[in-house]
């Protein structure tokens, strides 16, 4: 991986896994035609497709195998290429090297490194766990219970019998060190316990992470706090001094200076282009705001982004969006707790209001929808037919005309949000308060001049801090006003009190989306309805409705929606991935900075800008 305008290139490493023995010709000659093949096939499906459909008891299986493979497979390879360079001294492996564990996927590495370090480098129980938990860093970005991974205690045994013994080994010291801290307490005991007791035993994946770590982080500084009072809160307790914080952070080297030529052209002609290197510098385009000159260049490179991504609706979903319009987007990954339900009753609303005639001084809109739903997840699914059905609908209703636009963009990737985050005017970042951990969405809109309507959750709080409330359009519950108002949720009274939420619920139920297509959305009508509704959905409606008619009416006001657009950009420096790295390093790694090789200008293979 090349650095940027440097000499300096590190090694990605990729896995794949092969059969050692290919094909078995006895078995072939033997008529097994299946079984001669039957180990190479078994090898090569690990790497064949990452995160399979978990379903399925195969597809778990699937998953494990996958997670320790690459696992291990990196361990072993940090781990030989230490031994040949210091010459098989382990003693200052522990200064040199840190495994970062992204989310729970990797955690079975603190037990493999301890099984390499015992077993195949012949150290003591002692010397291996001071060694692992002196490398071990765990990242943590999901708050939602259900997501941390868990593996049942049979499959490991099956698959993984030596690390499920040392993971009992691990266990048992640790709850002895618990219960030393809090003698008696059973309770504690069970909950910190890696392995979850009842009827099927798992393996905590996210305690043996945090047992085999020396530190422990969130990933925005709500999602930090929340994870310390909420989710890991006994381990808080016992370890205060491990967890920390690391708001995420995005490359404006893709994100604006590649994916966005026309503005990243106008913000270097006028504030020079060290931008892309210390994103803070953006912050000298603020005065800016009162040039009505530079003013009009944005607004300029803005409808040119966005008759590019008007262009990219069209090639891939047939709809025509046009330029004048708001473009209002939420692309990314379908579930619940994210609410593109939520975006979907507010189009319901506003094509009811069409329909009603109720168009005075109406905003035209072109609401574009992107993400792509886990195989087996299918309420994501059913949102995503929703959607389109809608879609449907709306498109092809003369009277709705050039009013209203909804497109559910098929197959989102990164070369498409290039495309989308450059053009939108209005970023959707309405998850439930306390269930979004970060974010990275929101930032790459932010970066690019796009307004944020969301609620305070994730690196929302962070960005509304840095960019101002008043160029910030928030609505909904926080985190614990949510915590409280499941405590007694009412969804039915809520719908019966608001009239609007009435209109379109009423819409859903009758069917109009689905007229041949009986019940299909009834899953999705009884989620919003039920007072168990995790996502407060029919809660949030109407503070979400009175934002999108400030959005709006703000947008009518062009020239105040350009400055707005532009103070955004200018308050996206510290969103930059460089400050998050720096911070990995400075606070976790403690690695030297090494000075990057400079490039040699007289080599025919320079870089080239």
């Amino acid at each position: 991986i090349p650095g940027y305008h440097n000499g300096t290139v590190n090694t990605l490493r990729l896995w794949k896994a092969e059969a050692t023995e290919e094909f078995d010709l006895e078995e072939f000659n033997c008529g097994d035609y299946t079984g001669s093949v039957a180990n190479k096939n078994e090898a090569e499906k690990i790497t064949m497709v990452l995160y399979p459909n978990d379903s399925s008891e195969n597809g778990k299986e699937l998953r494990l195998q996958q997670q320790y493979f690459l696992a291990s497979a990196s361990l072993q390879d940090v781990l030989n290429r230490w031994l040949i360079t210091e010459e098989a001294d382990l003693s200052q492996f522990a200064e040199k090297n840190c495994f970062q564990l992204n989310d729970t996927h990797p955690s079975c590495a603190v037990a493999e490194l301890m099984r390499l370090l015992m077993d195949e480098q012949g150290l003591g129980w002692d010397k291996a766990w001071e060694m692992t938990r002196a490398t071990m860093a765990y990242t943590n970005h999901t708050l939602l219970p259900e997501a941390l991974e868990r593996w049942p205690v049979r499959m490991f045994q099956r698959l993984l019998p030596r690390l499920l013994e040392i993971i009992y080994e691990i266990n048992a010291r640790f709850l002895r060190q618990v219960a030393e801290r809090w003698p008696g307490d059973m309770a504690r005991q069970r909950r910190m316990s890696l392995i979850e007791e009842g009827d099927e035993p798992q393996v905590r994946m996210a305690y043996l992470a945090i047992v085999g770590s020396f530190s422990v982080n969130g990933v925005a500084e709500l999602h930090s706090r929340l994870l310390q009072e909420g989710l890991f809160r006994d381990f808080y307790e016992l370890w205060p001094e491990k967890f920390n914080n690391k708001t995420n952070g995005v490359t404006q080297r893709r994100w604006l200076a590649y994916s966005n030529p026309k503005l990243s052209d106008l913000i270097s002609a006028e504030i020079g282009r060290n931008w892309v290197t210390e994103l803070g510098e953006l912050s000298s385009l603020k005065p800016l705001v009162a040039d009505s000159t530079f003013c009009q260049r944005w607004h300029q490179v803005k409808r040119h982004n966005k008759q590019r991504l008007a262009e990219l609706v069209k090639s891939d979903c047939d709809i025509e969006f046009h330029p004048d319009a708001l473009f209002d987007v939420q692309v990314k990954r379908i579930h619940e707790y994210k609410r593109q339900l939520l975006n979907i009753l507010h189009v319901i609303h506003l094509y009811d209001r069409i329909k009603r005639g109720d168009t005075e001084n109406w905003t035209p809109r072109c609401v574009l929808f992107g993400g792509k739903a886990a195989p087996g997840y299918a309420m994501a699914k059913r949102i995503i037919k929703l959607v389109n059905n809608v879609a449907t609908l709306v498109n092809n209703d003369p009277a709705v005309g050039s009013f209203l636009k909804v497109a559910f963009l098929p197959n989102f990737r990164v070369s498409a949000m290039e495309i989308i985050c450059s053009g939108a005017d209005l970023s959707e970042q309405i998850s439930t308060a306390g269930k979004e951990a970060s974010g990275t969405g929101n930032m790459k809109f932010m970066l690019n001049g796009a307004l944020t309507i969301g609620t305070l959750d994730g690196a929302n709080i962070e960005i509304r801090e840095e960019v101002g409330a008043e160029n910030f359009f928030l609505f909904g519950l926080t985190a614990e006003e949510a915590e409280e108002q499941r405590k007694k949720y009412d969804p039915q009274a809520v719908i019966a009190a608001d009239e609007d939420l009435n209109r379109v619920m009423q819409l859903l139920r009758s069917g109009h989306f689905n007229q041949f297509e009986p019940g299909i959305f009834d899953l999705l009508i009884q989620a919003i309805e039920s007072p168990h509704d995790p996502w407060l959905v029919a809660a949030d409606f109407g503070s979400y409705l009175a934002a999108q008619k400030r959005v709006a009416e703000a947008y009518q006001d062009q020239p105040k929606w350009v400055r707005m657009s532009i103070l955004n950009t200018a308050a996206a420096g510290k969103f930059s991935a460089d400050r998050t790295i720096r911070e990995y390093n400075q606070q976790i790694w403690n690695l030297p900075q090494v000075p990057a090789f400079p490039v040699d200008n007289d080599s025919p293979d320079k870089l080239s800008d």
